[in-house]
C-alpha cells in the first residue's frame, strides 16, 4: 500500500482519542507526530470532558473537543449530535488511536471523507485506511502504528509523551505549597494511592508506612489524586498518622502536573498520575499490583523503577485489573513491602536527573 499523501498546509486533521486520562498521555507522540509529517491546516483532538486539561495547552494542538459520552453524547441520539457537531467542523481527516465500534461510528457519520483507524477495531471497515496494532509492543508505539499509513514508522517517530499546563495551575501549585507551608527549598515527593479499579492499588498500610519513612527520612510528601480517589487518600493519610499533606481533589491535572515539576520523584500506582509524570519528565516509582508491564503500560522513560511481584502466575488477572482479587488473596499487593518501594525512590535519587534535563518549573 502506497503511504497516504497530503498537500501541506490543507489537512483539518481531528485525532479521536476518547479513552482513559492514561491513554490520552500516550497518544500524546502520535499528536505530535502527525503535526510534523502532516502539516495540517489545523489539529483537533476529540477526548472527554475530564481527559480536556491535558491537552488545551499542547503546542500541537489547535483545538480541543469535547465528548462527553457518558452524558450529553451517550447512546444514539447522543451519538447522532455529536456527529452533527463533528460535521460542522468540517474535518478533512480523522485519525482514531481509539479502538472502539462507536469511536468509527461518529467518524463515519460525521462524514469526514478520510477516515483512518485499526485494523482491530470493530468498527475497522468504516475506515478507509488502516494500520496493524502491533501487540508486542508499547501502547506509546502501538498507537504510533497508525503512522505507517503516512509512511513512518513507529520506530523513527519522537517517542516521549508530553503534556503542559499553563501560568494559571503554576500560581495554584505555588499556593498550595505556601498553605503547606513548603518551601522552594524543601524536597518534594509525591505519593499517588487511587486508581479506577481497586486491585491496580497497593494497599492503604504500605502507603501509608511509606509515607511516614519517607516524611521522617527524605523530604515533605504531597497526596495527590483526582476527586474519586478522596476516600482512598483519606484512609493513607490516617495510616500515616496524618503525615504528609493531603491535595487529593484539591489539585486539579494542570495543578498536579505543576506540583510533580517541583518533586523529586512520583510514587504511584499504575494508572493515570504515573504517565503524567513520566510526560513532565518526572522519575516515576511504578507499583503494578494486578497488572504487569508486558500489557504495555509501563513508564516510558528509563527514568523509572516498577515494583511488583513477579512470583505470581495469577497475574495479570486481567488487562486493566479489576473489582476483586478473583482467587481472594490479594497477593499482588499485600506481598508488595515498604522497603521494596523505598529501594526503588532510593534507586531513582542515587540517578538523579538533573532539573535541567526535565521539564522545566
Amino acid at each position: 500500500m502506497f503511504p497516504l499523501q497530503l498537500t501541506p498546509g490543507t489537512a483539518r486533521v481531528l485525532i479521536a482519542q476518547t479513552g482513559f486520562l492514561g491513554d490520552v498521555v500516550l497518544t500524546t507522540p502520535l499528536i505530535a507526530a502527525l503535526r510534523r509529517r502532516l502539516a495540517p491546516a489545523s489539529l483537533a483532538v476529540l477526548t472527554t470532558p475530564q481527559a480536556k486539561p491535558l491537552l488545551e495547552h499542547h503546542p500541537a494542538v489547535d483545538q480541543v473537543v469535547v465528548d462527553d459520552k457518558r452524558s450529553t453524547t451517550r447512546g444514539v441520539i447522543g451519538l447522532l449530535r455529536a456527529a452533527r457537531r463533528l460535521r460542522r467542523e468540517r474535518f478533512t481527516l480523522a485519525v482514531a488511536p481509539h479502538k472502539s465500534l462507536r469511536t468509527a461510528l461518529l467518524l463515519a457519520l460525521a462524514g469526514i471523507p478520510r477516515r483512518i483507524g485499526f485494523r482491530q477495531s470493530p468498527g475497522w471497515f468504516l475506515y478507509h485506511h488502516t494500520a496493524v496494532r502491533d501487540p508486542q509492543r508499547h501502547e506509546v508505539e502501538r498507537i504510533l502504528c497508525l503512522m505507517r499509513v503516512f509512511g513512518l514508522e513507529p520506530d523513527a517517530c519522537e517517542r516521549v509523551p508530553f503534556v503542559a499546563y499553563g501560568e494559571q495551575a503554576r500560581a495554584r501549585a505555588q499556593a498550595l505549597l505556601q498553605a503547606a507551608s513548603i518551601s522552594d527549598t524543601d524536597t518534594i515527593f509525591i505519593v499517588c494511592p487511587g486508581s479506577v479499579w481497586p486491585t491496580k492499588r497497593w494497599t492503604i498500610e504500605g502507603y501509608g508506612a511509606l509515607i511516614r519513612r519517607l516524611e521522617k527520612e527524605y523530604g515533605r510528601v504531597l497526596i495527590c489524586g483526582g476527586p474519586d480517589d478522596t476516600a482512598v487518600a483519606r484512609a493513607v493519610h490516617a495510616h500515616a498518622h496524618g503525615q504528609g499533606v493531603d491535595l487529593t481533589g484539591r489539585a486539579d491535572l494542570q495543578t498536579f502536573m505543576a506540583l510533580a515539576d517541583r518533586a523529586e520523584l512520583v510514587i504511584s500506582n499504575d494508572s493515570a498520575p504515573m504517565h503524567i509524570a513520566v510526560a513532565r519528565g518526572v522519575p516515576v516509582v511504578a507499583i503494578f499490583c494486578a497488572t504487569t508491564p508486558s500489557l504495555g503500560y509501563s513508564p516510558y522513560t528509563p527514568h523509572a523503577v516498577v515494583v511488583e511481584r513477579t512470583d505470581l502466575p495469577c497475574r495479570p488477572c486481567s488487562r486493566h485489573g479489576g473489582q476483586f482479587c478473583p482467587r481472594g488473596t490479594n497477593d499482588c499487593m499485600r506481598l508488595i513491602s515498604v522497603d521494596q518501594v523505598l529501594a526503588g525512590v532510593e534507586q531513582l535519587l542515587a540517578h538523579r536527573v538533573p532539573r535541567q534535563q526535565r521539564v522545566s518549573w
